[in-house]
């Protein structure tokens, strides 16, 4: 996860266009908010909480280039220090990065920068990228070789933007695993995770930043370099079913567009007899309309979300998503009672927001209750992003279809199956996917697992 930013303005405002990015990729993150303002040198302010709690007025200084980041944890606690961006102070200037993704061999890369006196400050692996920038960038003085170099040593996921110096820069990694794209500005230009965010600042959106490839922004002349070779590309899938907001485009694919196709297909494939079709707001609501359209049945809100309360998947602990969930939604006692409902969520990781779910609805006078997933079921740890760690916190890695409706408690469960999921994205002309937590396959070797 995490949303990242960096803007180049002529007329010093990138602190607050990276501010108000940041506010458009808060659904990315909600640990912890920072950016890094070039003044002559690197000025920053981090924090932990939402974009609002951690920014004031006074703290958006004038800067020409500046860096943001919205954290979620993979690798490292949710402590400030490990908030980014990172600043790193070294011969050839300030500079401040920030990445989403996460580095499979970051121990081994940590390890080689220890014992060539590196001393390390967070326990993420953010900082490594940092660190084993810094040294590449003082032994190589061009920086496209350093990006090479760079690319050689990391295995993993990752999409950074940098400040060195006045410089921005951006890169995506080989494989593609994490969204990055480019946009323009009346005075300047705008990398960020999402192209919803580039629409946010009224912004022109250029193009998707290619697997393999970088982006060098400076005194205003943008410039594109091919650092490592692209030989297949393995787009995290799990941005289309849950993570990224629908109104984004990621590598030409309409993330709306992908949520209702996986909802048709899953009704073609699942139906089920109700009287309406409800979703569990809101990374559910695009394929319970799809679903409905396909069926011809009338889609109705079931549930109510409280828009204060964060997405409960995200959150670090499970005590406080067992506790967010019951905060999180409501049920509308009155077009449930007594009715026949499908209810579509995205995916089904835990069973602990289904299962709450599933008691409200009964509780509140459902009939039946037949539910119906949008993606197949998760069973494998993702090592490039995303918080699964361990097979035993999956439910579908240990259970049954049938296991898990028991589990849940509802009349009937399906999940969108594999070949489905993948046809409904390349009617739309999206291929090359990780599909890891849902095949166990990984598109690099990770230690213990099969690749």
């Amino acid at each position: 996860m995490c949303g990242i930013a960096g803007v180049y303005s002529e007329n010093s405002l990138a602190g607050r266009y990276v501010y108000y990015i940041l506010f458009s990729l808060q659904h990315r993150g909600q640990e912890s908010a920072g950016i890094a303002f070039w003044t002559k040198g690197v000025d920053y302010k981090k924090g932990l909480g939402l974009v609002s709690e951690v920014f004031t007025e006074k703290d958006l200084l004038p800067a020409n280039v500046a860096i943001g980041h919205v954290r979620y944890s993979t690798t490292g606690s949710s402590r400030l220090e490990n908030a980014q961006p990172f600043v790193v102070k070294s011969k050839v200037g300030s500079f401040a990065v920030a990445h989403n993704g996460n580095l499979v061999n970051y121990l081994e890369l940590r390890k080689e920068l220890e014992n060539e006196g590196g001393v390390f400050t967070t326990d993420t692996d953010s900082e490594v990228i940092a660190q084993l920038l810094s040294k590449l960038l003082m032994s190589e003085r061009d920086l496209e070789e350093a990006l090479k170099l760079l690319g050689k040593k990391l295995v993993g996921s990752y999409s950074c933007v940098l400040m060195v110096n006045e410089k921005l820069i951006a890169f995506r990694d080989p494989l593609g695993f994490r969204p990055l794209c480019i946009g323009e500005i009346e005075d300047g230009y705008v990398v960020c995770s999402e192209s919803c965010a580039i629409d946010a600042i009224d912004g022109k959106f250029i193009a998707d930043v290619k697997p393999g490839e970088a982006v060098v922004i400076e005194n205003g002349e943008i410039e594109f370099l091919r650092f490592a070779e692209c030989k297949k590309k393995a787009f995290c899938i799990f941005e289309f079913i849950y993570f990224a907001r629908p109104d984004s485009i990621i590598d030409g694919v309409s993330v709306y567009k992908a949520r209702t196709e996986m909802g048709k297909t899953l009704a073609e494939e699942s139906p089920a007899i109700a009287d309406f079709v409800s979703a569990v707001p809101d990374s559910g609501i695009t394929a319970a309309i799809g679903y409905a359209m396909k069926l011809g049945l009338p889609y109705m809100e079931a549930l109510i979300k409280n828009r204060y309360v964060g997405r409960t998947f995200i959150m670090p602990k499970q005590e406080l998503r067992e506790l967010l969930v019951r905060m999180k939604v409501n049920v509308i006692k009155e077009n449930v009672e007594g009715k026949r409902i499908i209810l579509i969520d995205d995916s089904i990781v835990r069973a602990t927001t289904s299962k709450r779910i599933a008691e409200m609805l009964k509780k509140s006078g459902a009939k039946e209750v037949h539910f119906r997933v949008g993606s197949p079921p998760i069973i494998a740890p993702c090592y490039f992003g995303i918080d699964m760690k361990t097979r035993e916190e999956l439910v579908a890695s240990k259970h049954s279809i049938e296991e898990i409706r028991r589990i849940i408690g509802v009349e009937s469960l399906s999940y969108l199956s594999l070949s489905g999921l993948l046809a409904s994205l390349k009617k739309l002309g999206g291929e090359g996917f990780c599909t890891a937590c849902l095949t166990s396959r990984y598109p690099v070797p990770v230690p213990g697992e099969l690749s």
